[in-house]
């Protein structure tokens, strides 16, 4: 008389087998993971750090929880009113030992020079966070190749120049950090994004190439890739082609809970990284998936891009299209409205509407009141 298959022991003991070694591998490449990304942490209290871009954005979210933890900063970024604006909250805020230093990232000379005066105020380099970052959306058609050099300089020139003129200092450091905020948007080419993607593309690869060259000289490299954050940045970006169109999908994915992930929990995951020395960040389950997806599936990912290109905005045939506008300058009955009031907040609170508060609240639904 036959055993019934469901008390067999050997057929129940092959898939309980599989489990068991699913399990071991399972535990054993979390511990080895956790091994290899658990460096001791470095303290920030006292550690000198230079932030790109941190006059507004994610860069002053990042400067604020770095004051926050009592490191000395030095922020950078082109106008000198937002940085001057940066640096008495910062100091207000308890961050007395606060530089701010007027640089365009894309001038390797001026560049240079704000590294080496913050080196010298403060008399050491410890982490260097090239955030600095320009978005530019709208169709192919619309994009010119200055939008695309424009990109590559402030994303891969800009990081490029600071981290050579960082080294020098940060060799003189036992362990120190260079954290680089690519995006998902340098592994998954995003339609409507051409410039913006191919240029966090190239910073990730400068970065990653950096990453196993230098952590030999205790200098440990993070490679940042978030997908959408609310911290108000929506409203600087430029928009060509249907501007209005362009404006609202963007905005509306930059603002909801379900796509988007909020700023400052953003900025406190980053530099818990670079405390760690973690080689590479994604940010936001979303873009984890889509990354995973883009691996295991490419052309699968391919295919859903090119479906989401299709669903975009078409270009705009009038000839309006050519001149980029900001966001704020791109207003609809959909921006500013209730759907996107967490990121018109975060813009506010993150001195992105410094010089832009007046147009894009001029139509009764203000940032603030959105």
């Amino acid at each position: 008389m036959s055993t019934p298959a469901s008390s067999n022991p050997r057929k129940l003991a092959a898939p309980a087998a599989v489990l068991a070694t699913g399990a071991a591998l399972a535990g054993i490449s979390l511990i080895l993971a956790r091994a290899l990304r658990r460096r001791p942490p470095i303290q920030l209290r006292d550690r000198v750090a230079v932030i790109t871009g941190g006059s507004r954005g994610l860069g002053l979210l990042m400067a604020r929880e770095l004051a926050a933890e009592g490191a000395r900063l030095a922020i950078l970024a082109r106008d000198a009113a937002e940085l001057d604006l940066a640096r008495r909250e910062l100091a207000a805020a308890g961050g007395q030992r606060v530089l701010a230093l007027p640089c365009d990232v894309g001038n390797e000379d001026e560049v240079r020079w704000a590294i080496n005066a913050a080196a010298e105020r403060f008399g050491r380099l410890d982490i260097l966070i090239n955030n600095a970052g320009v978005i530019q959306v709208g169709p192919l058609k619309h994009m010119k190749i200055e939008d695309f050099e424009e990109a590559l300089r402030v994303h891969f020139w800009g990081p490029l120049y600071a981290t050579l003129a960082a080294l020098p200092h940060l060799r003189q450091r036992e362990t120190a950090r260079i954290v680089n905020i690519s995006s998902i948007g340098g592994r998954i080419a995003i339609p409507h994004l051409v410039p913006y993607s191919a240029s966090k593309f190239a910073l990730v690869g400068l970065s990653d190439g950096l990453r196993s060259e230098l952590a030999r000289e205790g200098i440990y490299v993070t490679t940042v890739c978030p997908g959408l954050m609310r911290t108000g940045s929506h409203v600087n970006a430029r928009f060509k082609g249907k501007r209005e169109e362009e404006f609202a999908w963007f905005a509306l994915g930059d603002s909801l809970p379900l796509t988007s992930m909020a700023g400052r929990r953003a900025a406190r995951r980053i530099l818990e990284a670079c405390r760690y020395g973690e080689p590479t960040l994604i940010l936001t389950p979303q873009a984890k998936a889509a990354a995973i997806a883009n691996t295991v599936a490419p052309n699968v990912v391919a295919r859903l891009l090119e479906l989401t290109a299709r669903l975009l905005p078409e270009p705009s045939e009038n000839g309006d299209g050519e001149e980029a506008r900001p966001g704020w300058q791109s207003t609809s009955r959909w921006v500013p409205s209730l759907l996107t009031r967490l990121s018109d907040e975060a813009a506010v609170e993150n001195n992105e509407l410094r010089g832009a508060a007046v147009g894009y609240g001029g139509n009764g639904r203000g940032a603030q009141g959105a």
